[in-house]
């Protein structure tokens, strides 16, 4: 397969790939009008980009909003109080089929690689048996990680390090971890030191939901760098959230960046639905309860945007629509200026792939996977702009998805 009239972020004019045997064969700059194949695809001069990632979401959750009852606190801890109720119903079945479900929507709106995390909270461990079915059912839509998720705490939940250390024999990929939701901040260190000893004992990838509260003395995002800085495993280790920084004073974030810096751990932000659950408990002003996004941006941290939740206990709404998050992200963490604008895409495609340590498995380049999207514009601006959906998404070489643009008729002439 060919590729014509691509434009490719960061570059000038336009470009032509070739495809073949699922991988990228070359990529290289038009210097004349190409001749369109029976099986090639014309870009029309719009981005051709590397699949969109979703670096954080809950599979295992997902559709179960109102069921048995809805959050109407609209808090993080009443979605969790509520899961617990409907946790104990799930089964293998009733997982699978409303985890396919979303992952189709994922897949419909271009993203190709998806890390959920998946509550092993349960002694039956009935999502996690659910989810590694459908990790495998599910390869020709999407790659996917699944992270071993304590949902109700690892040192607070009885048998919780058991239940994790057997999450990951029976093919977890990544060590989750909740610290902030442990009984004791005691117990929250010891937790987090548990998580990384299995993760670098395992060779696991690590992504902690990390102070996920408008506490400004929750603070076990220090405690997770230090042990990635000092065990050398920074570029494996994601913090989820980390929420409790846009409480923090600068004062202490001064001191926090030079470790942040040091340890090379990746960031996650899931602004839509930290922005619905955070500042609860605020009366006026109300917090926004979203991470320094552009702070860690600017200091060189890697950084980048989830979905979190598709209609559960937490987030009522959602459609997979990863751009919907970009755009609501920016104007949220005030990242709508000019150069923020022309780098946004990197939040939902690079920055995601290198959280999830896909490493030579993404991007566009001469020898790697030919999976690819043929967007609906000509930059990141106007993609986030328009928020145009993917007219084409290639996956091992081959069309997994294209889109037909509506159209839109007038029944008088417009003057």
């Amino acid at each position: 397969m060919h590729i014509i009239n691509a434009r490719l972020r960061n570059q000038e004019g336009l470009h032509e790939l070739h495809l073949e045997d699922g991988l990228i064969r070359s990529i290289a700059r038009q210097t004349e009008a190409p001749t369109l194949g029976p099986n090639d695809l014309d870009a029309g001069g719009n981005l051709v980009v590397p699949p969109f990632v979703e670096p954080h979401i809950h599979l295992d959750a997902t559709l179960t909003a109102g069921e048995p009852r809805w959050n109407m606190s609209g808090t993080l801890f009443e979605g969790i109080e509520c899961w617990g109720e409907r946790k104990v119903t799930i089964t293998e079945e009733d997982t699978k089929t409303r985890a396919k479900k979303t992952i189709q929507t994922l897949a419909a709106h271009g993203i190709q690689h998806v890390r959920t995390h998946v509550d092993v909270t349960d002694p039956q461990l009935t999502a996690l048996k659910a989810m590694l079915e459908v990790r495998e059912e599910s390869r020709h839509l999407i790659d996917l990680q699944i992270v071993a998720f304590p949902q109700e705490g690892i040192e607070s939940f009885r048998n919780g390090r058991e239940l994790m250390e057997e999450s990951i024999r029976m093919g977890a990929d990544v060590v989750g971890g909740i610290p902030h939701f442990e009984y004791t901040r005691d117990q929250g260190v010891s937790s987090v030191k548990f998580l990384m000893d299995l993760a670098e004992r395992t060779g696991c990838l690590v992504d902690v939901h990390c102070d996920e509260t408008d506490d400004p003395h929750s603070r076990f995002l220090e405690v997770l760098a230090e042990e990635a800085r000092s065990r050398d495993m920074g570029a494996l280790v994601t913090a989820s959230h980390t929420t409790a920084m846009g409480s923090y004073d600068n004062a202490y974030c001064a001191k926090l960046f030079r470790l942040l810096g040091h340890s090379g751990i990746s960031f996650v932000s899931c602004p839509t639905e930290s922005i619905h659950l955070q500042g609860r408990f605020d009366n006026f002003p109300k917090r926004r309860g979203v991470t320094r996004v552009n702070e860690l941006l600017e200091a060189g941290m890697n950084v980048c945007f989830g979905q979190d939740s598709i209609v559960d206990p937490w987030y009522p709404l959602g459609n997979g629509n990863i751009l919907r998050v970009l755009e609501a992200g920016l104007h949220i963490c005030h990242m709508l200026g000019y150069r923020n604008l022309q780098s946004a895409l990197d939040l939902v495609t690079d920055n995601s792939a290198k959280a999830m340590h896909l490493g030579e498995r993404y991007g566009l380049e001469q020898g790697r996977p030919a999976n690819l999207l043929i967007l609906s514009a000509d930059s990141d601006y106007e993609v986030i702009r328009s928020q145009g959906l993917p007219l084409y998404s290639i996956r091992g070489g081959k069309v997994l998805m294209k889109r037909q643009m509506p159209v839109v008729e007038f029944s008088t002439a417009l003057s």
